[in-house]
């Protein structure tokens, strides 16, 4: 049998090289040899091998260790927090064999050679050997150092990486899954950091990651690195773009277009730590990140890479900021709503509540009420109730013991692909993130209620709220010769109703398009420059600050919010009811007051 190498180029590593260079690194390297072809671009690199790590193991003598203080932790006699302390020392201590540091440091010249560069800044990120797998994701549990730059400094960083696999979450997720943990190795991803600190970053999904739609590629995005998005530190901008017409060159096909606050944005920093997070401008608070056209961009990526792996797909972007290029970062198989049952239809409704405290973004479609239990540091989490509604400001991996335990999370920080989202959505909890202030305004003990199924939007409200669930067997639904159409008239919740076997969409009502997502007067758009009042003026400059037309508002706003209902049934036809508001409910858009009369009984008036 010839020995593998201790060290491999990304475009000699396929997808079946799993069990050599882990799942994250054999994606990588499959989408060099593949699909580079096809435009999607991939930051060039290398990849150590699981036969580098056992010969890191044997050269340290690292197998017996890792045996007997795994086995002392069998006996009680050590805690999983001081075996994983004395596993991980053991790693960092450890020497390099000769050869495999010359490997490691070869390949690091030439990258630096390829890129014309006497020392390159490269991202070093770990791979387990069954890592990003559909049955075994080890995402999220070991290292990844940013920024790292030189011989010495990329040798550590691999040996950190190898140290990172007895992490304590490590440690205990492969105790639950039965995997034996000297049968896992671990490979070393060495890529050439795409200057996002500068540009930008994020997370991209080929289906709708609430519902599972699978005609959508959704998109988070955020200055600088894409640490941040990934650990839910920022609330991000969110894209969605309609795959069908992805096709159609002519066409932007964006159904859905939101700016996220995105307070600060992790960069490159100096001193012992690569990277640091600093705040953001007020431009780029108020600026999308992506144009429409890398919108889309990146969308066809999506569907390239989800064709060619043959199932939906969890990606990470880069924005390079000195070239503008964008690149694909990270590639796996998207593990909760693909697995999904499509036969089983659950939809949950409010039917009476208590004033509401705070909003967010909605993960999930439950409804569930119960007690807070607000926990804001992790040291804290023995604290935490089981049952109990869990309220923080983010979660990070060390969360997950006590995410189990909840009935609901709510978080202050984070989007839709942010570290809380998923694991919520991986435990069947529903989950408010991205509120602002939740840890502000709830109190532990507090007796509230979370609503997840009113579109996109998340509730929070006081007491106990009351709830109706209906539960339908799609595949019991009989066929019948009458044509069967939905009624569909919010856009943000559209989307949970793709599985429903419909002719069509009846009756799209343009009137809750525009009072809940464009709600602002169409004619204060037009006459926006000479309006009087200036309180309202303000608040339209608020709305649209990304449209120097803002008639393009209008329009945009409203065909994207049409264009999500018509979505969901294409391409089936979707009969749109025009806008029939009284005078008095135009008149309660922004800025409505200075274009309509007062009327006794509008009714009977101008309609």
């Amino acid at each position: 049998m010839t020995e593998q190498p201790d060290v491999l180029w990304f475009e000699a590593v396929k997808r079946s090289h799993v069990g050599l260079v882990g799942g994250k690194n054999s994606s990588l390297g499959e989408m060099v040899q593949t699909l580079s072809s096809q435009g999607v671009r991939v930051p060039p690199g290398f990849a150590t091998t699981a036969s580098a790590y056992w010969r890191f193991i044997e050269a340290n003598g690292l197998r017996q260790v890792i045996a007997d203080r795994l086995d002392e932790m069998a006996a009680g006699k050590k805690t999983l927090a001081q075996t994983g302390e004395a596993i991980r020392s053991a790693f960092l201590h450890g020497d390099w064999p000769a050869e495999t540091a010359e490997a490691i440091t070869t390949h690091y010249a030439e990258l630096c050679k390829r890129a014309d560069r006497s020392e390159l800044d490269v991202a070093v990120r770990s791979s387990a050997t069954a890592e990003d797998l559909p049955d075994a994701s080890f995402a999220g549990q070991q290292e990844t150092f940013l920024n790292i730059r030189g011989d010495r400094a990329l040798l550590d960083a691999c040996r950190r990486c190898y140290a990172s696999l007895f992490t304590d979450r490590a440690i205990s997720y492969r105790q639950v899954k039965g995997f034996d943990h000297l049968q896992v190795a671990l490979s070393v991803g060495v890529q050439q950091m795409v200057r996002s600190d500068i540009g930008g970053s994020g997370v991209m999904f080929s289906l709708d990651t609430e519902t599972g739609f699978d005609k959508v590629v959704r998109i988070d995005a955020a200055w600088g690195l894409g640490e941040n998005v990934v650990q839910g530190a920022v609330d991000p901008d969110a894209y969605q773009v309609f795959k069908p017409l992805l096709a159609d060159e002519s066409l932007l096909p964006i159904v859905e277009k939101t700016l996220g606050e995105k307070a600060i944005k992790m960069i490159y920093a100096s001193g012992d730590k690569p990277t640091k997070n600093v705040p953001t401008s007020k431009a780029e608070r108020a600026a999308f990140v992506l144009s429409d056209q890398e919108i889309v961009l990146l969308a066809r990526w999506a569907a390239t890479i989800e064709k060619h792996y043959g199932c939906p797909m969890d990606m990470e972007w880069a924005k390079d900021g000195d070239s503008g290029d964008i690149f694909i970062v990270q590639a796996r198989p998207e593990t909760v709503q693909s697995r999904r049952s499509t036969t089983t239809f659950k939809s949950y409704r409010v039917t009476e509540k208590g004033k509401t405290l705070c909003t967010g973004l909605s993960i999930g479609g439950a409804i569930v009420p119960g007690h807070v239990c607000l926990i804001e540091d992790v040291r804290d989490i023995d604290k935490f109730i089981d049952g109990s509604i869990l309220v923080t400001s983010i979660t990070d991996p060390d969360w997950v013991p006590i995410m189990k335990r909840a009935a609901a999370i709510i978080t202050d920080h984070g989007g839709r692909t942010s570290h809380a989202a998923i694991v919520s959505r991986e435990l069947g909890l529903p989950a408010v993130v991205g509120t602002g202030n939740a840890t502000h305004v709830l109190h532990t003990d507090q007796e509230i209620t979370v609503s997840c199924a009113e579109g996109d939007q998340g509730f929070v409200y006081e007491g106990t709220a009351k709830f109706e669930i209906d539960e339908l067997d799609l595949s019991k639904l009989p066929e019948t010769k009458t044509k069967v159409m939905l009624n569909l008239a919010n856009p943000s919740a559209a989307f949970n109703w793709w599985q429903i076997p419909a002719d069509g969409v009846g009756l799209a009502r343009m009137e809750f398009v525009v009072t809940n997502q464009v709600r602002v007067h169409p004619m204060a758009l037009v006459h926006f420059d000479t309006l009087k009042d200036e309180v309202a003026k303000a608040e339209i400059a608020e709305i649209t600050a990304n449209y120097d037309d803002k008639t393009e508002y209008f329009i945009d706003t409203l065909s994207r919010g049409l264009a999500r209902i018509a979505a969901v049934v294409y391409p089936k036809p979707v009969i749109v009811r025009m806008s029939d508001f009284k005078t008095n409910e135009y008149a309660g858009l922004v800025g409505g007051r200075e274009f309509e009369p007062s009327e006794e009984n509008p009714m009977i008036g101008f309609r």
